[in-house]
Formats: C-alpha cells, sequence, structure tokens
C-alpha cells in the first residue's frame, strides 16, 4: 500500500524533511524527503571531500533508522526513554518515509518543544529536572547526535501537567564516516559531554533573549502550546 500525503498537510517541516501525522494512527507519524530539496541538491552543498561520498550516505531518513536500530540493538529499552520509537519504512506518493512515535501529551495534543516550553512557561524547577534528567541518561546511553537543539526537542507531559520526558526527535546521528559505536569510549564521551555542554548554552542564550524582549524565531515554536 502506498500512503497518500499532501505536503500541506505537514505540521512540522525541517531542513530536509517534511513530517505528517500517520494516516490512521494518531501515535505516529512519517517523514519524507522534501519534494523541493533532492539529496543530490544536498550533497552539493556539502565541501569536499563529503561531496565525493555516495547519495545513501545523505540520507536522514536511512541514518535515524540505522541509529535508532543500533541503538535499540546495544542499549535496549532505555533507549526510548529520550528517543522516539522507529517503526521502520513505509511507501508514499512521496517517495519512502520513515514510520516514528509521534509524541504526544496525556491530554492528546502533540507535544510542544522545549524552545516553545521555555519561552512560554519559563526554565521552571520542573523543566529543569528533566533537562537534567535527559542530560544524565542521554550522557550513560551515549547517544550519537548533531547539536542537540531547542526545536528538535519535545517536551511530553502526564495528566498532571509535569513532563514525563524530554524526546530528541531529530539530529541523531554522527557527521563523521567513522561509526560513533566504534570510537574509543572516552572520544565518545567527551563528544556527548560537548553536545551537553551546548545544550545548556543554547538554553541560558534564548532565555536572555526571552529577557531582552527578542524574537525566538519561528522553528519550533509553529506546534506550541501554552499549559
Amino acid at each position: 500500500m502506498t500512503l497518500s500525503l499532501n505536503t500541506e498537510d505537514a505540521f512540522a517541516q525541517g531542513g530536509n524533511r517534511l513530517c505528517f501525522e500517520y494516516p490512521g494512527d494518531p501515535r505516529r507519524c512519517i517523514k519524507v524527503r522534501r519534494p523541493d530539496f533532492t539529496l543530490a541538491d544536498l550533497r552539493r552543498k556539502k565541501g569536499f571531500p563529503k561531496s565525493l561520498l555516495p547519495l545513501s550516505h545523505f540520507d536522514d531518513n536511512r541514518e535515524e533508522y540505522a541509529v535508532i536500530s543500533g541503538l535499540e540493538q546495544r542499549k535496549g529499552e532505555a533507549v526510548f526513554n529520550v528517543i522516539g520509537r522507529c517503526y521502520g519504512f513505509e511507501n508514499s506518493n512521496l517517495g519512502p518515509g520513515l514510520v516514528l512515535e509521534l509524541v504526544r501529551d496525556a491530554d492528546g495534543r502533540i507535544s510542544q518543544t522545549l524552545k516553545a516550553q521555555i519561552w512560554f512557561d519559563g526554565y521552571t524547577e520542573d523543566c529543569k529536572a528533566a533537562v537534567g534528567a535527559f542530560c544524565q541518561q542521554w550522557q550513560q546511553l551515549q547517544v550519537p547526535s548533531r547539536d542537540l537543539l531547542l526545536h528538535n526537542l519535545l517536551v511530553q507531559k502526564g495528566a498532571d501537567g509535569k513532563i514525563q520526558r524530554l524526546v530528541a526527535i531529530d539530529g541523531l546521528g554522527s557527521p563523521n564516516i567513522i561509526p560513533f559505536h566504534w570510537l574509543p569510549f572516552s572520544l565518545r564521551e567527551a563528544k556527548v559531554k560537548r553536545k551537553l555542554a551546548n545544550l545548556h548554552q543554547r538554553i541560558d542564550d534564548l532565555l536572555a533573549k526571552k529577557r531582552q524582549g527578542d524574537d525566538p524565531g519561528f522553528h519550533g515554536m509553529a506546534t506550541a502550546h501554552r499549559s
């Protein structure tokens, strides 16, 4: 079966992909490549020597699938405390799509981003504790990632409005040619610590923007809702 998707129905758009609610299942979403930005376009943007790599190297869906599958095999169920579940690929009229968990709050709404949570509700003690728990688990699991951006972290809340977990929904994987899990433990640990330090700096930067009355920007605010 080929899923029918309309680009106008995407509830989120990244640099390379569109994200849709999965038809018939509100607990899942499907990510497909933006039809206006091909793998060839993406490769052309890269500098030498990455521009010589095969197109498959630039496929975010395949990389995300490989990273999540590998983490599940090596780390088990614990990894899904900090990342969404993956259900494999399905065909759509916009090309192959990766089916993933659609993170929702207990009231059924799509969970808002950490960026929107901090901007609208402040960096509360509840939020600080959730960030702390996320960082501790991320470090223990040694999850490979690019920069941990505030609009790529979702804040999932329970029926009482308290934060249950933070979930990374994009940016998984390593830009290096050598697989992350092949690196020595000390190097993996250092890389993860640097990403987490950068996350805390981004939180500080967002709080500074809020104090100064600056615009937070569009990314991560489109599906925001106030608690």
